[in-house]
């Protein structure tokens, strides 16, 4: 039988205890400690040695071994293992404890409690992504820029501003969706996009989601998006003017386009007040006339200032080619479909686009040329109160994503086709609700531009709104390929209406616009500046003859172009010359009340 050292315990009155619970006899331990049998007795009876649970003459041997162990001077790799050993039997031991007050097992058996917490641990943290699936997702972003993206990148890191005059379909959108994701997951920023109209903000959304989804195969979710580091990303329309408490990083998207734009920017400029958040504004360019022009040339600074203090920028291309940071603090680019193709783009032929559109609407869109639209017959003036959230103005009776957007309400449908030979150019297609009663608006719920397409295709385009849409009217302008289309969509809707070209034609369709646009009887989403864009493209001109006066775009004289905007005229002009009829359910509600 094997003993501990009298000088391991603390006095011989531990040692004797510790050697009768090893099933010594008292006489045996006097003898052993050198006491006298009577001592040992009393040690014995006093401190209960016999009445002690089997748990307690454990602990005490528990305590004898480990303090030995611990008190040796020289330890060897296999005494820190007895050590660490003896100190998860010590842990169990106070489970038995705590097992004999409370009852539960789980006290006992730490397996039942990891049991019974399983289903909450193995559930999904919202919105995360580890440190790997981070690295993973920057590494994705960084992979997939274009030259120009980098140097927006790098801008970011270094200027709390930056203004950016970009060409069309370049990809700015995608690029600053992926830029604020990376930085939200990375270091827990807040990132607030920035709209005309709601529908446009969510494309920044859609961008984020799927990029996390496809690099990550994480869903993200919520609106706004809540990260599980706690940062935050709000996509937000027009009336983000009542946001007043959000903060963050401002992104603020095709900002040349939104209407009463300096209101618009304080709100955007307030969220991003403190010298930590950074404000993004890019778009392409509208008119000369719009309200963010001066703040893109530095003038909106100097009215505020003496003569002596003005700034002078240069907002060339030329000199903002590479991006530079300019006197008003902001740091400048201007990126052009070329510059864009230079710096590795390819998704785009710019010979197609040059023939698609005309070199007005080319320069504006592709080139970054800003429209002097006092000679357009629809100047941003009058184009810009009909622009409003559809999905905050229309969201009592509109559903877009639904299978029947409007239900069985009656549309009208508005058609520009492709035109053929050297004046071919694309097709505008338009889908309005129109007003029922006077106090109502038309609205324009769809368009669409289509390019390539021969006429057989684009009417079935056209056939293919009557799965979602009740259709009253169809209007189609037959010059060039125009009658190969209305022939085909005559045969399933033989109430079409056809126009033929030439000046008083053209000059009805446009008055009865103008009309209808100065009344604020019109409204498209404010996100759709190419509708926008296509009104005021076009001109009052003479014709060849100079007897007359027509409308066009610069592509044809016979035609014209801005097909989207003829297109919705070729729909609103099922409208009577003198208003909607009044409706009748609502007369009738009316007279009943």
């Amino acid at each position: 039988m094997t003993t501990q050292p009298a000088d391991t315990f603390e006095s011989p009155r531990i040692f004797a205890r510790h050697l009768y619970w090893q099933g010594w006899r008292v006489a045996r331990i006097a003898e052993f400690i050198g006491e006298n049998p009577p001592t040992v007795h009393s040690w014995k009876k006093r401190d209960g040695w016999e009445a002690a649970t089997p748990t307690q003459r454990v602990e005490g041997a528990l305590e004898a071994r480990i303090v030995q162990l611990i008190a040796k001077e020289v330890k060897e790799g296999r005494d820190y293992k007895e050590i660490d050993l003896l100190g998860r039997q010590i842990e169990r031991i106070a489970r038995v404890h705590r097992y004999h007050e409370t009852g539960r097992e789980s006290d006992l058996n730490p397996n039942i409690e990891a049991r019974n917490e399983a289903p909450r641990k193995k559930k999904k943290r919202r919105n995360y992504l580890d440190d790997e699936q981070i690295e993973a997702l920057e590494v994705a972003f960084l992979e997939s820029l274009f030259d120009y993206q980098r140097t927006w990148h790098e801008a970011g890191q270094k200027h709390r501003i930056r203004n950016i005059l970009k060409s069309r379909q370049i990809g700015a959108t995608f690029y600053f969706a992926r830029e604020a994701i990376v930085d939200a997951f990375k270091n827990a920023r807040n990132k607030i996009f920035l709209s005309a109209s709601k529908a446009q903000a969510h494309i920044f959304k859609n961008y984020i989601i799927q990029f996390v989804k496809e690099t990550c195969d994480v869903e993200l979710k919520g609106d706004p998006i809540v990260l599980d580091n706690g940062a935050e990303l709000h996509f937000l329309g027009t009336n983000s003017k009542t946001a007043q408490g959000y903060h963050g990083d401002v992104y603020l998207d095709e900002y040349f386009w939104i209407h009463k734009f300096e209101e618009f920017r304080k709100v955007a400029s307030a969220m991003a007040t403190h010298k930590q958040w950074r404000q993004t504004y890019f778009s392409t360019p509208s008119s000369l006339a719009h309200e963010a022009y001066p703040f893109w040339t530095g003038e909106r600074i100097n009215r505020r200032r003496k003569k002596a203090d003005r700034i002078e920028i240069d907002t060339s291309h030329g000199a903002l080619k590479q991006g530079e940071l300019c006197g008003d603090r902001q740091w400048k680019q201007i990126v052009t479909v070329y510059d864009a193709e230079q710096g590795g783009c390819n998704l785009f032929d710019i010979e197609d686009l040059q023939f698609e559109y005309s070199p007005d609407e080319f320069a504006n869109l592709f080139m970054c040329e800003f429209v002097d639209d006092s000679q357009s017959a629809f100047p941003l003036a009058l184009v810009h109160p009909c622009m409003v959230d559809s999905w905050e103005a229309w969201s009592d009776d509109y559903r877009p994503y639904a299978p029947r957007p409007v239900g069985n309400r009656g549309v009208w449908v508005g058609y520009d086709p492709t035109g053929t030979g050297e004046n071919g150019d694309g097709a505008g297609l338009v889908v309005v609700l129109p007003a029922r009663h006077g106090d109502e608006k038309h609205r324009i719920l769809e368009r669409e531009r289509l390019k390539g397409e021969d006429y057989q295709a684009q009417a079935d385009r056209i056939r293919q709104l009557s799965q979602r849409y009740n259709i009253e009217h169809i209007g189609i302008d037959t010059s060039g390929l125009g009658e190969a289309v209305a022939e085909h969509v005559e045969k399933w809707f033989p109430t079409l209406v056809r126009f033929r070209y030439d000046p008083v034609v053209k000059g009805r369709l446009v008055i009865q616009a103008q009309q209808i646009m100065r009344r604020g009887r019109l409204e498209f989403d404010a996100g759709w500046s190419d509708l926008a864009g296509s009104f005021m493209a076009i001109k009052r001109e003479l014709t060849p003859s100079g007897r007359q006066f027509t409308y066009s775009s610069g592509r044809s004289q016979a035609t014209g172009h801005a097909d989207l905007a003829w297109a919705t005229m070729h729909a609103l002009s099922h409208e009577p010359i003198d208003g909607p009829a009044e409706d009748t359910s609502r007369s009738i509600m009316e007279m009943s009340e």
